[in-house]
């Protein structure tokens, strides 16, 4: 098969979740000996197009910032459907996958498959809903429009969770949805060794306001209280950065509390949860939450919030994390339970990511791309 990703950035030179499912499924599919092909922002020198581990990258658009004032830019998902369209066609390709956000480069995905008479699958991460009205006040009722239209685009949809897959049906998709979950590298993560600096709390994640970094640190100042010697590791980068250095500078637990960017070894993340005693990541808006599997599949209880749109809750049971709300009073008090815990759950923690080796997943996908190509083949 000719395949088509698309996302409008790229991993490793942007780190993130979506990014990063890409990457191993793309990696893994051209291994089988498929012609795999990933669209984005071009974010190298030289040439437009580029073959890196097999994969062809075409940057289809110089790189654009991904964020203005805290929030997603609009101009550049607008920018990036645009320039998509034409190295889009010019491609011999036999299926399109084009993650769902920023949604604009699912309408350019749409036209060309029209135009080169392909299937599209749309795959998606996580579905907003009224949190639009949230996230951009009454500016949000056209985010909610777009997101319904995108949803009307094609049939062939995958969820990455259970949670997505229940809201794309509240959406009102009436045809299956094939639910294809993220995936870890269980073999890699097993080979790497403990990271030197030790810490007892790990949080991993883009440090935006959904993510709440900002209700741990509040939790973990509590904590310190009756457990001083505590040591919180934040990773993580984004728009929140400055205001969480501050409130840490501001609680005057600096000492206690390591504040560090993405890392760009993948080992590097690893290696410090292994060196950890439990993940925390107080979310209330995840589409899957791939850095809570990474921590389940080194050992870690993962503490997580009890909320519809986080799909984290997914992967949590009674004997590899912990749910609670989103206050700092029952945050700590969770985190406090799990520390006391964390070396009896290990084990299951273990257990319960062997399930989302990434190579089990691409077959997943394989025989899913297959199926639809020889759908599409008999509906002509």
């Amino acid at each position: 098969m000719k395949i088509a990703f698309i996302y409008d950035v790229i991993y490793p030179y942007v780190k993130g979740g979506v990014e990063k499912r890409v990457w191993e499924l793309a990696v893994r599919l051209s291994r089988r000996g498929h012609d795999v092909h990933l669209f984005g922002m071009k974010f190298w020198d030289g040439e437009d197009i580029l073959i890196r581990e097999g994969i062809i990258l075409h940057g289809v658009c110089p790189a654009q910032k991904l964020y203005t004032g805290g929030r997603r830019s609009l101009w550049q998902p607008l920018y990036f459907s645009l320039c998509l369209i034409l190295p889009l066609l010019k491609e011999k390709i036999d299926i399109i996958d084009c993650q769902q956000f920023p949604y604009f480069s699912c309408f350019s995905a749409k036209f060309v498959s029209r135009m080169k008479k392909i299937p599209l699958v749309i795959t998606w991460h996580e579905v907003w809903g009224d949190y639009w009205y949230e996230y951009l006040g009454w500016k949000g009722f056209a985010g909610i429009c777009t997101e319904r239209l995108v949803v009307r685009l094609t049939s062939n949809t995958i969820a990455v969770s259970k949670t997505t897959a229940n809201n794309l049906e509240i959406l009102g998709i009436s045809s299956n949805i094939k639910i294809i979950p993220n995936g870890v590298e269980l073999q890699k993560i097993q080979s790497i060794r403990p990271s030197d600096s030790v810490s007892d709390i790990i949080f991993v994640g883009r440090l935006i306001r959904e993510k709440h970094a900002d209700i741990l640190i509040q939790a973990f100042s509590k904590l310190l209280t009756d457990k001083p010697a505590l040591r919180l590791l934040i990773i993580g980068e984004g728009p929140e950065h400055d205001s969480i250095a501050k409130q840490i500078n501001e609680y005057f637990i600096n000492d206690q509390v390591h504040l560090i960017g993405f890392q760009e070894n993948y080992d590097d993340i690893i290696a410090h949860m292994k060196s950890s005693k439990i993940f925390v990541l107080p979310s209330t808006r995840e589409g899957f939450g791939i850095s809570a599997l990474e921590a389940l599949a080194c050992g870690l209880p993962v503490v997580t919030i009890d909320h519809p749109a986080n799909a984290i809750r997914d992967l949590i049971n009674d004997s590899n994390g912990f749910l609670c709300s989103l206050s700092a009073e029952d945050l700590g008090n969770t985190i406090r339970l799990a520390l006391t815990r964390h070396k009896e759950m290990r084990d299951s923690c273990i257990l319960s990511a062997q399930a989302f080796d990434w190579d089990h997943i691409t077959v997943d996908i394989e025989e899913f791309y297959q199926t639809v190509i020889t759908s599409h083949g008999q509906g002509k």
